[in-house]
């Protein structure tokens, strides 16, 4: 059965590690995500994060998972996004439905990291659910960049690009075409950022 001490003392080993562990283990490191420790907390949540690639098991928490997306602490409020995206892989039941346009409210999230991570979270998923494309574009092309710091502002919208890219090689979308265009001839990516996304934008 797996402890904390184990847990922390095969943290450079998490990939061997979560291929063995059991419904015990998980619920154990579901509930060190409430830990006070930051190193106990974030070796869990990566725990988790790695086990959500490998099995379903994890899904069982899902509803814990939305519940921590509406925490508080912005901490706890990235933890529970990223382990939502991680899962919706094993979504039979259509679960992401039901909570979607609260996950996709924190990419305007309060706190400027974890709307970023919300966004990055979203290309993880986003194969998985197409029907979804078009409240991910829509979301994502309303938000107002201008309302984040200068020095946000560009880190923002490279996210936002990423997911359009991404949906674009999937699906194309004249929305998200002009939305692209108008990033790059704006006055917020700098020429390196919009030579990197001349790269690999394919219209």
């Amino acid at each position: 059965m797996l402890t904390v001490e184990y847990l922390l003392d095969n943290k450079e080993n998490l990939n061997e590690l979560v291929s063995e562990i059991r419904e015990e283990d998980i619920k154990l490191l579901y509930s060190l995500l409430d830990e006070k420790k930051d190193e106990i907390r974030y070796t869990a949540f990566l725990a988790l994060q790695k086990r959500s690639l490998l099995s379903d098991d994890v899904f069982s928490y899902w509803d814990l998972f939305c519940n921590k997306m509406e925490s508080e602490n912005s901490y706890q409020r990235s933890i529970g996004i990223m382990l939502i995206a991680e899962n919706i892989r094993w979504d039979k039941e259509n679960k992401t439905e039901d909570v979607i346009e609260r996950y996709l409210l924190h990419c305007s999230d309060e706190k400027f990291i974890t709307s970023r991570q919300t966004i990055q979270s979203i290309k993880i998923w986003l194969s998985f659910k197409p029907q979804l494309f078009n409240r991910i574009i829509n979301t994502l092309i309303n938000i107002d960049i201008k309302k984040f710091k200068e020095t946000q502002q560009k880190l923002i919208l490279l996210d936002i690009i990423g997911v359009l890219l991404k949906i674009e090689k999937i699906a194309p979308d004249d929305k998200v075409k002009d939305y692209i265009v108008k990033a790059m001839t704006g006055n917020i990516l700098d020429k390196k950022s919009v030579k990197e996304i001349q790269k690999v934008i394919c219209f």
